[in-house]
């Protein structure tokens, strides 16, 4: 699809009145934050539109719904005026029904509607089209006072990093949908079940969620669930069915109880990943923060029940470990979850070793000196094609991804989404798996620098800095670890 906008923002004006005089608007703060973080994750400038206009008495222009037709994405604002305003209403409604046109809200299980919550709104406030979709909570509630407060640059560091946070989020999940939008290909992902979580553990889960993100998962649910039981458990018994594990984050609240049944939404989750587990191929991971304060009766019912259970056993565990400790089970449960390398029966060329030399187009020129350096050191090189026919393209990638031994990923001028995917399909062919050495796939940092590259890491392949251009010395971690089945590497 061809948009001339990547995301329309969506606003109520009096939200971005500027609390001190002469200071920016907080919906100014957003926009100017998230086009330049978008500008670095993406190949190109960010473009990213909104209504500027002080006023919403103006006829609905033609023009803006024009724009908001043409635009991929649209992040409403929702706040208590938002809801109110019959301008935004228009938006909305204008945006749904053109995505309607172009293959629906929902593309390949991707959201179109990244809904920012600036300060909380009732569900069932909230505009329909809106209930079901995620939100991305620019606010925090102070768990003593009830009080909220929004994350306002104003209010000093803390909350300026938990706005840069959230907006680094938020800027990810849309460059991903992004890609997905321009790319010809569907791009498989693997789901995992990431329970919903009450308010006092909802930092830790958007970070098991960034997690997974970052190593190629996707998280459900992926959408707000239902507030009656049997609607609720139909929706979680969809997703659990789709995953090959769950993971639940137990914290010291209750919880939310849906209409219709007597159980937290929390116990409900856990039976029903149970009963998935019940019929094979499926792991669950319960943690508990060790040291667990809990006042409320109920849930200490819950958490002892939850300890005691007779139906904690292989493929189901209860934690209460640190919670970086919980991220390292995490993963290493995931990798002994995939499935097994093969080895491949098919002699190499002369009976050298095979490397998958990964880059993108763009990056064509500058892969040459990598790919001769390593020809001369014994290796059978393989390149990317990118002309042809496209299903012929993508065969070849995919018999390349099968038959090599080893692969490094050049990163220069494609987002972290590009690498993040090609990393995901070298751990998923056929002929490659999570369990090989690490330093059997590796990924080149070159240029452009980029904020993303500098703080990029990963478990799966071994990182090699060389944003200066190549270097031969910089690249023998990579090469130490291979042993070349012929030549005079």
């Amino acid at each position: 699809m061809n948009f001339e906008g990547d995301a329309f923002i969506s606003y109520a004006h009096v939200d971005n009145v500027g609390l001190i005089e002469g200071g920016n608007g907080w919906i100014t703060d957003l926009h100017r934050s998230l086009e330049k973080r978008l500008a670095q994750l993406l190949p190109r400038s960010a473009r990213i539109f909104r209504d500027p206009k002080l006023s919403g008495n103006d006829v609905f222009a033609d023009a803006l719904a024009e724009r908001l037709r043409r635009s991929a994405a649209l992040i409403p604002v929702v706040s208590p005026r938002y809801v109110k305003s019959e301008w935004t209403r228009k938006e909305l409604t204008e945006f749904c029904a053109a995505a309607e046109q172009q293959g629906g809200v929902r593309f390949r299980d991707k959201a179109r509607i990244f809904k920012v919550l600036k300060t909380p709104v009732p569900i069932e406030k909230q505009p329909r089209e809106l209930q079901s979709v995620l939100g991305y909570e620019f606010f925090k509630v102070d768990p003593d006072s009830g009080k909220v407060r929004e994350l306002n640059v104003i209010f000093g560091p803390e909350a300026t990093r938990d706005f840069l946070m959230k907006l680094d989020d938020l800027a990810h999940d849309i460059c991903c949908m992004l890609e997905i939008l321009e790319c010809s290909e569907e791009i498989e992902s693997e789901p995992i079940f990431l329970a919903e979580v009450t308010s006092d553990l909802r930092e830790q889960r958007e970070a098991v969620k960034r997690d997974l993100q970052d190593h190629g998962y996707t998280v459900l649910p992926d959408r707000m669930l239902p507030l009656v039981a049997s609607e609720l458990k139909a929706a979680i018994r969809e997703d659990c069915a789709r995953c090959r594990m769950s993971i639940h984050l137990v914290g010291k609240s209750f919880g939310f109880v849906p209409e219709g049944s007597a159980d937290s939404i929390l116990e409900i989750q856990n039976e029903l990943a149970i009963e998935r587990g019940e019929r094979g191929d499926f792991s669950r991971l319960l943690w508990i923060p060790p040291g667990l304060q809990v006042d409320d009766e109920r849930q200490k019912k819950v958490i002892e029940r939850l300890r005691m259970d007779p139906r904690i056993q292989d493929g189901a565990d209860v934690l209460e470990t640190s919670f970086e400790d919980l991220k390292t089970v995490i993963q290493d449960r995931l990798r002994r979850s995939a499935k097994p390398v093969k080895d491949d029966p098919r002699p190499t060329p002369a009976g050298r070793s095979q490397l998958y030399l990964i880059h993108d187009q763009r990056d064509t020129n500058e892969a040459s000196a990598w790919a001769n350096y390593l020809f001369e050191q014994g290796f059978e090189v393989i390149v990317p094609v990118f002309e042809g026919d496209e299903a012929e393209v993508r065969e070849y990638h995919e018999e390349n991804l099968r038959s090599c031994n080893a692969a490094l990923i050049l990163w220069g001028a494609a987002n972290q989404c590009w690498l993040r995917r090609k990393l995901r399909e070298l751990l998923k062919s056929a002929g490659y798996g999570p369990t090989k050495p690490a330093s059997s796939v590796g990924v080149c940092l070159i240029p452009p620098t980029t904020l993303d590259k500098e703080s990029f890491r990963t478990h799966d392949a071994l990182i090699l800095p060389q944003l200066g251009g190549f270097s031969a010395e910089a690249l023998q971690p990579f090469v130490s670890g291979l042993k070349p089945a012929g030549g005079h590497g």
